[in-house]
Parts: structure tokens; C-alpha cells; sequence
């Protein structure tokens, strides 16, 4: 058994870790409201140019941008997977990440290439560990989402999929449902599906002002960079709320583990006193 000052000296440490995991669980608590704040905020937005997209889908105009475009047969897709760029948020990015490798092995079965976007420190590093060909990468996003960070490695899977380098693109990530529980999702981005996105059905258009060319090129850009966006905004939120629990858990059972070490150094510290009151029992006898 440990001598009292060793427990002591295990008791010290484990109650300087659970300051730190409680001053962590308040700091993901205060970035998770600012988060679920900013998500919720994106969603009208996201719904509703989802909306528009759908019914553009099932339009008839006289110009079909290649994001509409279904292509048969894919020999390559593109996957974009958002994760955190730190750790401690429990299972978040081994979810996702363990989804994401399911369907690259599935694709690959299949012979099928897949090409990666990386958003996320741990995606990035995964994807690199797996050999998987990165076309682009985006680290260091901070709490707040930026949308001009975004465009940039977003930019290149969409110019890969305009000139035909891949034919279809999907994105993963973490879906933000409540404080307790977040989910990994797939999105199919490109080719747009009016049947996926829901929307009218049947013949449906708009009138495009100045020519449908223009209109539709900028729409369906925006679209998926809308999409992603609102993806990484779900998943900042997914992550402070992970964060959060995980840290209340470390807390809680850091506190478990004090009382267990209490208990065995005071067993420790009375076994000690009874073997000196033996001692000096037996020393007044002998004398």
C-alpha cells in the first residue's frame, strides 16, 4: 500500500486536473451559446437557398448549369469533412471521421477515387495518416466561422467537379440536434437532386433577370458555400457542446477519484496510528 504522502501527493494532482476541466467545461458552456446562437441564425438562410435550389432543380430553363447535371457511372468523387481543430470533445471526430472512412473504403471497393477537402486540424491529420490525395485544406478556423476562409479550399473542389476531375461531392459532418446529443451526417452537395432536396415537382421556373446564364452560375455558388458554411456552424456548436460534457465528466469523475484517494490515505493514516498505539502498548508491557 502507498505511504500517506504519496496519496497525498496523487490527491494534489488529480484536484489541480479537475480545476482545469472545470474552467474548460465553463468556457465550452460560454463558446456553445455564442455558437448555437450563430447556427441558428445561418439555418433560415441555408433553408431557405436549399429551397430555391430544389426548385431550380426540377426548372426547364434554357440554360443547365453543371451543377444540375447528373452524371452517370462516377469514376471519382470529392468528400469534404469538417471536423475541430482541437480535441477534448469526446467521441465528435471519431464519429464522423470513422463515417467518412466507412464510404471511402465503400467507394474504393467500388473503384472509385475520392479526392478530400479538409476542414479541421483533426480531419487533416486523419486524412493525411490514410494517405487519402488532399486537394485542399483549412486549419485554424478559431470559434467563429469565416466565410472568406471558407472559399478558398471550398473553390477548389468546385472547379475540380466544373471541369470533370470528380463527379460528385459530399461532405460530412457533425449535425448539432441538442446540448446532449449530436449526430455525424453525409450531405450529397453536387449534383444537385431536386428528389434529395424535396421542392416542387413537375414543370417549374423562374424569370431571370438579366439572363438565366448569370443568375444561375452565382446562385448554385452560393448555394454550396451557404451549405458548407452552415455545415462548419453546426459542427463549432456540435463541438463546444461536446466539449462541455466531456469536461462535466472529467470533472465528475476527477471527483470520484478524490474521494477513493481520501478514503484509502485516511485507512492509511489509521492503520499507521494503531501500529504506533501497538508499539507503545507493547513497549509499557515489556518494561
Amino acid at each position: 500500500m502507498p505511504g500517506g504522502k504519496e496519496i497525498r501527493t496523487k490527491i494534489k494532482s488529480v484536484q489541480n486536473t479537475q480545476k482545469i476541466t472545470r474552467a474548460m467545461e465553463m468556457v465550452a458552456a460560454s463558446k456553445m451559446r455564442k455558437a448555437q446562437d450563430r447556427m441558428r441564425a445561418a439555418r433560415p438562410y441555408a433553408e431557405k437557398i436549399r429551397n430555391v435550389a430544389a426548385h431550380l432543380s426540377h426548372a426547364h430553363p434554357e440554360y443547365r448549369h453543371p451543377f444540375l447535371v447528373k452524371r452517370d457511372n462516377p469514376a471519382r468523387v470529392g468528400v469534404i469533412v469538417v471536423t475541430s481543430d482541437k480535441g477534448l470533445c469526446g467521441g465528435l471526430n471519431t464519429n464522423v471521421l470513422r463515417m467518412a472512412l466507412h464510404h471511402i473504403r465503400e467507394w474504393d471497393g467500388n473503384k472509385v477515387g475520392v479526392d478530400v477537402c479538409a476542414i479541421g486540424m483533426k480531419g487533416f491529420q486523419f486524412m493525411q495518416r490514410l494517405n487519402a490525395p488532399v486537394l485542399s485544406h483549412l486549419t485554424g478556423l478559431g470559434d467563429t466561422p469565416h466565410l472568406e476562409k471558407l472559399i478558398g479550399p471550398v473553390k477548389v473542389m468546385l472547379d475540380a467537379y466544373t471541369e470533370g476531375k470528380i463527379d460528385a461531392l459530399y461532405i460530412f459532418y457533425t449535425r448539432f440536434i441538442n446540448t446532449m446529443k449530436q449526430e455525424p451526417v453525409m450531405e450529397q452537395l453536387l449534383p444537385i437532386s431536386g428528389e434529395d432536396l424535396g421542392g416542387a415537382t413537375g414543370h417549374w421556373d423562374y424569370i431571370y433577370e438579366p439572363d438565366a446564364k448569370s443568375v444561375v452560375d452565382e446562385l448554385l455558388v452560393r448555394y454550396v458555400e451557404t451549405l458548407i458554411y452552415q455545415a462548419v456552424a453546426e459542427n463549432m456548436a456540435s463541438e463546444q457542446s461536446s466539449r462541455m460534457v466531456a469536461m462535466k465528466a472529467a470533472s465528475d469523475n476527477a471527483g470520484n477519484v478524490i474521494e477513493e484517494l481520501k478514503l484509502v490515505y485516511n485507512k492509511t493514516r489509521q492503520a499507521a496510528i494503531t501500529k504506533e498505539l501497538s508499539e507503545i502498548v507493547g513497549g509499557a508491557a515489556a518494561v
